[in-house]
């Protein structure tokens, strides 16, 4: 195939396109990176989980990691507040509580040496993982936007913008790694919306917040937070980017955020009437200086129909997205480009890109990806589960391990089945002293389109 300039094209330079990038280019594949924006920018997803941690090794990045001083994570902390005596009660053993912590050294992950992963400046850490893969050989194309793909017996062309100037490139194969923006879903129309999970999300840094403020310890200042709030499906995040920068975010329904944004003053009303329904929370944001304007996210969830197909992949948020409550965003773009890549360079040496030759990865990814979207449904169907869970010796290390990103090696963890079970002995019994705290969002009428 003379006319092939690329064995693999690559849409996208977040964690997802420059992991794979790294990982191609290891490999000797001929590959680049299409950026449409121009790093470092800012970005949201700053909290990591430590399943990332081996991606990081595979790709000699840790070392990166460290030299530049990001945050080290060592575990994470709930927080909610209301009557303790509504918890007042013991079922099965269980005991919920209104706070519950976690930390990573309790249970031994495989292939990660380190009890910590990181807090991260999306805008330092995305150029960083982008500039390693260019040193490791990936031809990266920043300010270059994709505007179409074209599929034939032969590869691939990729019609791209540069500079306002149109032009082509012919590869053997297209990695869709977009993110959000789900390039190729929307060129196939494969992106499948989540009637369920329709959050919405306001986020800004802060400077001198006093993180240990919903916290029953100091001790846990650094550790990423989330604050329940007392309104329907909706929570807050805590997150430290440095010494003196704290990213702090509302999520809730975007049905309850609607009204007020139809306001001048619609974003930072409703963030800030949010925010008061915590009022130590409260008094803790208001002491500190906004360093941001607020930023919206929507378009939170969403599925694809199928994620690869011939001579093409999605990987990370580009083939699928769900609510951000435990993290996962970055740590499922970094792990899908490590499945998908074993597959793809395979594809390369044999010169054969049919779908089939992605059978692997899709496996892999639909079965984490299925865990994942299980476990943050049982969550929001039943927060007080949650939290009973991590604090009953029972299933604490099981839930961990789902939180420490370890969800792609068992089709139906044990815990998730009780969890699962428990929900719906509580929805059906509505003398059950846990009916009244149920949720309103259910995954019962929705799957991954995959």
């Amino acid at each position: 195939m003379p006319d092939i300039e690329l064995d693999v094209a690559i849409v996208g330079g977040g964690p997802a396109g420059a992991a794979m990038g790294c990982y191609l280019a290891k490999a000797g594949v001929r590959c680049a990176i299409f950026e449409s924006e121009i790093f470092p920018r800012a970005h949201v997803g700053e909290s990591l989980v430590p399943s990332s941690t081996r991606v990081f090794k595979d790709l000699d990045f840790l070392s990166v990691m460290e030299e530049a001083g990001f945050p080290h994570k060592h575990g994470a902390v709930w927080t909610a507040t209301g009557n303790a005596n509504l918890y007042d009660h013991d079922w099965e053993g269980l005991e919920p509580d209104c706070h519950a912590d976690i930390q990573f050294k309790e249970r031994h992950q495989p292939g990660v040496e380190q009890n910590y992963t990181y807090h991260v400046d999306r805008g330092e850490f995305d150029h960083l993982l982008l500039r390693h893969a260019e040193k490791l050989g990936a031809a990266v194309h920043q300010g270059t936007r994709i505007k179409s793909v074209d599929f034939d017996d032969e590869g691939v062309t990729l019609h791209y913008e540069r500079n306002r100037e149109a032009n082509s490139v012919r590869g053997g194969m297209v990695v869709d790694a977009s993110g959000r923006n789900t390039f190729l879903g929307n060129q196939l129309k494969l992106k499948t919306a989540d009637p369920v999970f329709d959050q919405f999300a306001l986020h800004a840094w802060f400077e001198g917040l006093d993180r240990a403020a919903a916290s029953k310890s100091d001790d846990y200042a650094n550790h990423i937070y989330i604050h329940f709030l007392p309104i329907s499906n909706s929570w807050v995040w805590q997150i430290p980017i440095n010494d003196d920068a704290t990213s702090v975010g509302v999520v809730t329904q975007k049905k309850q955020f609607q009204a007020a944004a139809k306001t001048d003053d619609g974003y930072d009303k409703f963030f800030w009437e949010c925010v008061a329904s915590r009022p130590e929370l409260e008094r803790a944001l208001r002491n500190a200086k906004q360093l941001r304007p607020l930023r919206a996210e929507g378009d939170y969830s969403y599925a694809m129909d199928q994620i690869c197909g011939d001579r093409w992949v999605m990987i990370g948020d580009a083939a699928r997205f769900v609510d951000p409550i435990f993290s996962t965003g970055v740590s499922i773009a970094l792990n899908s480009a490590r499945f998908a890549s074993d597959d793809i360079i395979a594809a390369v040496k044999a010169d054969d890109f049919r779908k089939e030759r992605f059978a692997g990865y899709e496996e892999i990814i639909r079965l984490g990806t299925h865990n994942w979207y299980e476990f943050i449904s049982v969550y929001y169907r039943l927060n007080v589960l949650f939290t009973a869970f991590i604090n009953d010796d029972r299933y604490r290390l099981d839930v961990l391990k789902l939180l420490q990103g370890d969800v792609y090696d068992d089709a139906e963890p044990a815990v998730l089945k009780k969890m699962r079970e428990i929900v719906t002995e509580v929805e059906t019994n509505k003398a059950h002293p846990w009916h009244k705290l149920l949720g309103d969002l259910t995954a019962k009428t929705v799957r991954p389109g995959y």
